[in-house]
């Protein structure tokens, strides 16, 4: 496969064409900004797995300006023993690694990370986490500080013994403020034309040689386009490419998006695989250096596609390789169905890194603890019945078989998966399909005995005498108390998405979180007129920034009709009663009314069972209807201890 063929940036050789692109780690950083031992275990499980090239977190290069406690820091001596551990560790498996080296954040300045007077910028321009403060315009003699500090932390990388430095060049970070009009309204030597405004950017380029040697190679990443009115187009973004190609980058990491479109840089569930190929294409074209690639590359077909197809040099991977560490080893090896995929929902990485917790992975917990969480064979073997084959069970059940427990698993239904089966009916969720047949196939080549539409009473399972019992049993929708909720013509998400009723023309959703949100999507894509009638005062309320942003957009371009502050009174044979805030009734043609409102945990068993046998665990949506992590984390976390 040409993904493993080797590859150069500058003179740097890297043995594949796989890179693993930057995520923030926050909470494993210890305060002084070093790299504590777990952000040392979760890089080198990343290179024990196979990939070509890390690039690690973003790294701030002094706190003077933005005193972020929880971000990486390379300012002094102190920092260069950890840095030289990292390179020492990632070499071992014959990796390379790369310091990403951040100017700062700048306008985007969270207010849970900020701990100075004033956020700062290219520009005094109100801030995106805070429209009510306006950043202070930093002087030039600020931005010639922070320069010289990228100098200073270039000789300290280059003396650690890292082998590059990548600049955090996108996503509307400081850098890409300064290089773009919508935020850089300076009218010296730092804004302007586009040279002006790039002018920051490449003087610390120039910092970073002086530092560190002109051999020592530099990856600039940033956006071709950020999505939105005012920002970068195309075109811009390719001149930029070309600048900073004059200027001696040795190789260029392209995406697209900012902040305000969210959903580029972090794509989520409802983007298409490989969403910013196209990006890297046309940098491809444009410039005679390395082009990495990124965005929702994580299918071994696609990926081999990119560089066969000579769109990018290289292939970048952010959530696939917290899924998976080992991706790039399996892939190498064939073993494709035992590739744990990332099924892009974002609340186990990016949205606990938006609460400041660590940086970890709905399908992986190990993610940032990969020392404490790594599986030991029990000290005792013991019999495991689990009841409930959706993705709480199965997670329990392939974690006990880990450790070497016995594991039976009983399933009611006549299939694995649970309510994951339905939600990964839509074609924007189909990596929740491959989630559950990876779950599947793994309880299977473990040996786990595995009872299809058997059906778990308290009797039978006192009668099967396990050591110990994981009820996991899952939870259904909860039917509203409303007048003609009992019509033929009124159904459950579940029942609509696994095709049991049939569907008309004209639907109502009764709910807009998650759950009638992604179903109004997937029913109007089919060319239905859908309308979501939601008893608060937002929508889809329960999901990631990122992911929610997009669903948003998604809404508004099949032009789904949205309800809020709104409720239903009646359903009619061919209509619906509804009522807004104010009280004002208003009666509407329907084909169908689709109840998205809420579930309850099947909880009944759980309830009976714990006076019956001593170790009886309750997991997932049983014990409360919640996300696909919880189910994950409760399944792994209580398995891994019995």
């Amino acid at each position: 496969m040409k993904l493993f063929e080797p590859g150069k940036i500058g003179d740097l050789v890297i043995k594949n064409r796989l890179v693993m692109a930057p995520m923030a780690i926050l909470g494993m950083t210890e305060p002084d900004g070093r790299l504590s031992q777990r952000a040392i275990d979760y890089y080198e499980a990343r290179a024990k797995g196979g990939v070509g090239l890390i690039v690690t977190s973003a790294t701030f290069v002094t706190r003077e300006f933005e005193n972020h406690l929880t971000i990486p820091l390379v300012e002094s001596n102190i920092h260069v023993s950890k840095l030289s551990e990292l390179a020492d560790v990632i070499h071992d498996y014959g990796a390379r690694v790369a310091v990403q080296l951040s100017a700062g954040f700048g306008l985007v300045n969270h207010p849970l990370l900020f701990t100075k007077a004033k956020p700062i910028g290219p520009s005094a321009l109100p801030c995106f986490w805070m429209p009510n403060v306006t950043a202070r315009e930093m002087s030039v003699a600020e931005i010639e500080k922070l320069i010289s500090a990228f100098k200073t932390s270039a000789e300290l990388i280059r003396r650690a013994g890292i082998d590059a430095i990548e600049l955090h060049g996108h996503e509307g970070y400081l850098f890409d403020q300064f290089k773009t009009k919508l935020w850089n309204r300076r009218r010296d030597k730092y804004g302007g034309d586009l040279r002006g405004r790039m002018r920051f950017s490449i003087e610390v380029m120039n910092a970073i040689r002086e530092g560190a040697g002109k051999d020592f190679p530099i990856i600039y990443r940033f956006g071709i386009t950020h999505h939105m009115p005012g920002g970068r187009e195309s075109e811009e973004g390719l001149a930029v490419a070309r600048l900073l190609e004059q200027a001696g980058a040795n190789a260029l990491h392209v995406d697209a998006g900012c902040y305000e479109t969210w959903y580029w840089p972090h794509p989520p569930t409802t983007q298409p695989p490989g969403c910013m190929i196209d990006v890297a294409e046309m940098t491809k074209k444009a410039v005679d250096i390395p082009v990495i690639a990124v965005g929702k590359l994580g299918y071994p077909s696609l990926a081999e596609e990119v560089i066969e197809a000579g769109k990018a040099d290289f292939v970048a991977l952010g959530r696939a390789l917290l899924a998976d560490p080992e991706w790039p080893k399996k892939v190498k090896e064939g073993r494709l169905d035992e590739i744990r995929p990332c099924i892009g929902d974002h609340e186990g990485c990016l949205q606990r890194v938006n609460h400041s917790k660590y940086l970890s992975c709905t399908v992986n917990p190990a993610v940032g603890m990969e020392r404490e969480f790594a599986l030991k064979p029990a000290e005792k073997k013991k019999s495991i019945l689990v009841i409930g084959g959706g993705p709480a069970g199965l997670e329990a059940a392939r974690v006990s078989a880990l450790c070497g427990h016995s594991v039976t698993l009983w399933e009611g239904g006549d299939n694995l998966g649970g309510n994951l089966i339905p939600a990964s009916v839509p074609a924007f969720k189909k990596d929740y399909r491959i989630f559950v047949d990876y779950l599947a196939t793994q309880v299977k080549r473990l040996g786990v005995s595995v009872h299809l539409n058997k059906v778990a009473t308290a009797e039978s399972v006192v009668e099967a005498k396990p050591d110990a019992v994981f009820i996991a049993t899952g939870a259904s929708f909860s039917l509203p108390e409303i007048t003609g909720i009992d019509k033929d013509h009124v159904s459950t998400a579940i029942d609509v998405l696994q095709e049991r009723v049939k569907i008309g023309n004209i639907v109502l959703i009764i709910g807009g979180g998650l759950i009638g949100s992604e179903l109004a999507v997937h029913l109007s894509q089919q060319g239905r007129d859908v309308t979501i009638v939601e008893i608060l005062n937002n929508i889809a309320w329960d999901m990631d920034a990122a992911n929610r942003t997009h669903l948003i957009k998604l809404l508004d371009d099949y032009q789904v009709k949205i309800l809020m502050e709104s409720q239903v009174l009646e359903i009619k044979a061919g209509s619906a009663i509804l009522s807004d805030r104010y009280g004002r009734r208003n009666e509407i043609k329907v084909d169908n009314v689709v109840i998205a409102t809420g579930m309850v945990s099947n909880n009944d068993l759980c309830e009976t069972l714990k006076d019956k046998l001593p170790d009886v665990y309750a997991i997932g949506d049983c014990v409360a209807p919640r996300k696909v992590l919880n189910a994950i984390w409760e399944g792994f976390r209580t398995a891994r201890l019995i």
